[in-house]
């Protein structure tokens, strides 16, 4: 590759606009109309394929020649501390995929999650009523947005809410962009060893949860006790990290758009709500550096050959702001756009497991929060929010209110 050739290739990620933190960095629009897919270099060198346009995300996501299987050559890391290790399924091809994840679908049914919606209102009400007699201003992450998901996804899987702390400490290092390979590799053998020594407490004594259910499997020989554990750090990091970034990132948004929040704090229908959290999932997604794979054939797509052992990086952040896919001024926020279509939680068999109880949650949020508490308003200035540019997953730091 020539010096020249190189110098024309953008590096990745790339920065927001500055005052932009809803929108992804102009670069990677400009380049969804002038080349969907085209090369980025990576922190090693590396050149793999960056995937702009929606239909195209859509098709390689859906793609049997495509793998999510970080261990694979070719596939695009995207830091030198790697990452993934404690994913368990998250990061494996079918059939092994698919065996370990029917075994935690029906937990996430429609159904099942419907049931917990009382559940969370209780939680989301007692959390208001905290933040209502409690001093202000307040940081809504911390007494809000992370204390709703973790409650949630701490009864759903049967972890003791009172380690609350150990997991989201440990959780924020393993999925923290800039944490060294030792910080990463210190927090996942905590996480590993936390979940399996409660596997263990299951099988001996098992209740109604998610645990216990893997436990139970354990037991008959479906599952190993390893591969039960690998899955409970799954579902514990990606049930409340997601979650809680979307909540408070999504409060920022719609306080920037006031005209948005009086529709969506003016309504008690469900069906407005749902299309709401439908429309901030397309809007804002958090998972900001898109989807990682590699190709295992030579694979024909837009006028572009990507061959076997390539990188793929599906940049969905920019596919949902595709004016093919949603024609209404994408880059608009509109909560009664029909946004169902979006791929906030991928597309194909390996899209979000959590996906139901994440929109559950977030109507809940969304529909209680701002209605309760009608006057909320950011404590600072939007300039002074320490957005999370240097994380994997989108989001904020702090979120200082009053009202």
């Amino acid at each position: 590759m020539s010096n020249e050739t190189r110098e024309e290739i953008p590096d990745f990620p790339a920065a927001r606009a500055p005052g932009c933190p809803f929108d992804p960095p102009p670069v990677w629009q400009a380049l969804r109309s002038q080349a969907p897919i085209s090369r980025v270099r990576l922190w090693d060198g590396s050149t793999p394929w960056l995937v702009t346009r929606y239909a195209d995300q859509r098709a390689l996501l859906a793609d049997q020649r495509v793998s999510v299987d970080s261990g694979r050559p070719g596939y695009p890391h995207l830091s030198p501390h790697g990452g993934g290790s404690n994913l368990g399924f998250l990061r494996m091809d079918d059939p092994e995929h698919s065996r370990l994840r029917r075994m935690v679908t029906a937990p996430f049914a429609v159904k099942r999650i419907e049931a917990m919606r009382p559940t969370v209102q209780k939680i989301v009400d007692g959390l208001v009523d905290d933040l209502l007699a409690g001093p202000k201003p307040v940081d809504l992450v911390e007494a809000f947005a992370l204390p709703v998901p973790t409650l949630v996804i701490s009864e759903l899987l049967g972890v003791p809410y009172s380690d609350h702390q150990f997991f989201q400490e440990n959780s924020n290092a393993v999925i923290r962009r800039t944490a060294t390979m030792d910080e990463r590799a210190a927090a996942g053998r905590n996480l590993g060893e936390y979940l399996g020594d409660l596997v263990g407490r299951k099988l001996a004594e098992p209740g109604d949860d998610v645990l216990s259910e893997l436990a139970t499997r354990v037991k008959a020989g479906e599952m190993t006790r390893r591969e039960a554990t690998q899955i409970g750090v799954l579902l514990l990091i990606a049930g409340h990290e997601t979650t809680a970034n979307m909540i408070a990132l999504g409060t920022v948004a719609l306080l920037e758009h006031p005209g948005q929040l009086e529709l969506v704090r003016g309504t008690d229908e469900p069906r407005v709500i749902a299309a709401a959290v439908e429309e901030l999932l397309r809007y804002l997604h958090i998972t900001h550096n898109g989807m990682q794979r590699v190709a295992l054939a030579d694979i024909e797509i837009a006028g572009v050959t990507v061959r076997a052992g390539e990188g793929l990086l599906m940049l969905n952040e920019v596919g949902n702001r595709d004016p093919k896919a949603f024609p209404s001024v994408p880059d608009n926020l509109d909560v009664t756009r029909d946004a169902r279509h979006h791929i906030a939680f991928g597309f194909g068999v390996h899209q979000c497991l959590g996906q139901s109880l994440a929109r559950m949650e977030l109507q809940v949020v969304y529909s209680t929060l701002y209605r309760r508490i009608p006057t909320l308003r950011r404590a600072v200035e939007l300039d002074r929010i320490p957005f999370k540019h240097d994380a994997f997953i989108y989001g904020v730091y702090e979120l200082p209110v009053t009202w």
